[in-house]
């Protein structure tokens, strides 16, 4: 059975994709950072697989939680085929580049930038192994154009980045029949984030 860990996969887009590997037979390793209520609704709802699911708290910003997410799958299900990097950290308040703090240039970097670099790290000797690995990164429209976005810089230069770094994946990993592909989603807002994607 091929394993998929996923980065926010508790609600949303990310919830969407959970219930689709499990659909495809795909066994999967939810992380999720705070929500505990979409977690609890989660394990409600999809009973049938709870062989097949598991749920693991941290916050992909930091490292260590990062080693925690990738040897708990590893543990359990003896695999990472999927490796799916759906968590984007993201600054809701419109502002220009100069009015960032420090703190939130770093988590927007670490966050939607090094966090795939290091999850990619931690999983590469298992997919190489393998003979096989699916890596998918989430941008934004026109993210490997690498346009300038008023009021979204940060997040802007971290996508762009992933891009250029999806690239590479792709090109580098693909002789040990490994892919890494980037998907860029048009604006998904209310309701429509939990509809059928």
């Amino acid at each position: 059975m091929r394993h998929a860990l996923i980065t926010a996969g508790s609600k949303g887009l990310g919830r969407k994709v959970t219930e689709s590997l499990l659909n495809m037979g795909y066994s999967v390793t939810v992380n999720y950072r705070s929500d505990d209520e979409a977690v609890r609704q989660m394990k409600e709802e999809l009973q049938q697989y709870e062989d097949k699911l598991q749920f693991v708290q941290g916050d992909v910003t930091n490292k260590e939680d990062l080693k925690n997410m990738v040897e708990l799958a590893a543990e359990r299900f003896g695999r990472i085929d999927a490796l799916i990097n759906n968590a984007g950290p993201y600054i809701f308040e419109r502002k220009k580049l100069a009015d960032y703090s420090e703190d939130e240039w770093y988590q927007m970097m670490e966050g939607n930038l090094s966090a795939v670099f290091h999850l990619f790290r931690m999983v590469i000797p298992m997919m190489r192994k393998q003979g096989f690995g699916r890596i998918v990164t989430y941008g934004f429209q026109g993210a490997d154009h690498a346009p300038g976005w008023m009021h979204r810089s940060a997040f802007g230069a971290a996508k762009v980045g992933l891009a250029s770094l999806t690239k590479t994946i792709a090109i580098e990993e693909a002789e040990n029949g490994i892919t890494a592909n980037m998907v860029c989603p048009g604006k998904i807002v209310g309701d429509m984030k939990e509809s059928t994607i």
